[in-house]
């Protein structure tokens, strides 16, 4: 475990934004993060952990600790019937790891392909696409615990899990290192192809038997459509979560714009599709220096070669009011 310092980290960042850590470390085992979390370097300075880097804009250089997460590995835990358990480390890279999964016909993860990011990150933000949610097939997940050392095991009752959201990211946020994350997934796929296009894509595939790799092939076939890729473009996928209103706000709304895109969800609650608002307001491929909307995906904010991270902020804030004046969300 080598600590470096004035570290890069555009490279660690799917925005590609040009900013240093004071200092930066690479994580590869449990023993190396007990070591790190003794060291002087991590007890006296702020600290953030980093997975791949495509959940997050820098807007200034860190100063403090960078660690990033690289532990790699995947085992089988246990087995019944109806499912197999798959552990994953934190740092394995997400959509290899479905691609993993899908190769020995483990089911429930094909919605989730071509996700950026590492696995340790998904339960953080609940990960979810085309109907499924990281929650859907979560276990439990091992972590440790940043003050005392102590390894602990969350179960999926304990994760709090909501849209976009854990425990991670409210209650526990920056108490805790997930080491490993353990998938309950089917032996006999269980298909989710209403949401969306997914149905359209197959049929323009033309395939004959469904198959999980083929509705997996059917959700990278749709998302490399209107995503960028991060590797050609800067980016972070979607940026903006889909506001959630009450049913009252929901009629309300309604009246006024009949058209609009909405969803009903439990608890009386509707999620307004982010994307149908913010074209409406005019911003899709919308170019502000070198920060943009993407043309293809309003929800996607990118960094066309040398925006900073606080023109991405501001671009992010400007398209947050207009909808704001206009839908009231």
């Amino acid at each position: 475990m080598e600590i470096k310092e004035n570290y890069s980290l555009k490279a660690l960042n799917t925005f590609n934004i040009d900013v240093n850590a004071r200092y930066f470390v690479e994580i590869n085992s449990v023993f190396e993060i007990k070591t790190l979390l003794s060291s002087k370097e991590f007890k006296n300075n702020r600290f953030l952990l980093l997975g791949g880097g495509s959940n997050i804009l820098f807007i200034n250089d860190f100063d403090g600790i960078v660690v990033k997460i690289n532990m790699k590995g995947t085992e089988i835990i246990k087995e019944d019937e109806k499912y197999i358990y798959v552990k994953a480390y934190a740092g394995e890279v997400w959509d290899e790891f479905v691609n993993y999964c899908i190769a020995n016909n483990y089911a429930g993860l094909e919605n989730l392909s071509l996700i950026p990011g590492n696995v340790g990150s998904s339960p953080i933000q609940n990960i979810g696409a085309y109907g499924i949610e990281l929650k859907d097939v979560f276990y439990k997940l091992n972590a440790i615990n940043i003050k005392t050392g102590e390894q602990k095991i969350f179960k999926k009752d304990e994760c709090d899990f909501e849209y976009r959201s854990s425990i991670f990211k409210t209650n526990l946020k920056n108490q805790y290192i997930i080491e490993s994350v353990c998938f309950q997934l089917y032996k006999k796929p269980v298909f989710k192809i209403k949401y969306g296009d997914i149905k359209k894509e197959l049929n323009e595939m033309a395939i004959e038997e469904l198959s999980i790799k083929a509705v997996s092939r059917a959700i990278c076939n749709i998302r490399n459509k209107k995503l960028p890729d991060t590797k050609k473009i800067g980016n972070a996928g979607s940026f903006f979560k889909n506001p959630l209103v009450s049913k009252a706000k929901f009629y309300d709304i309604k009246n006024k714009f009949p058209d609009i895109v909405a969803f009903e969800q439990a608890l009386n609650k509707y999620k307004f599709a982010a994307g149908w608002l913010i074209e409406q307001c005019g911003w899709k491929g919308k170019r502000i220096g070198d920060a943009g909307v993407h043309k293809l995906q309003s929800l996607v904010l990118v960094n066309y070669g040398n925006a900073s991270g606080m023109e991405i902020l501001a671009l992010a804030n400007d398209l947050q009011q207009t909808v704001k004046k206009k839908f009231g969300v």
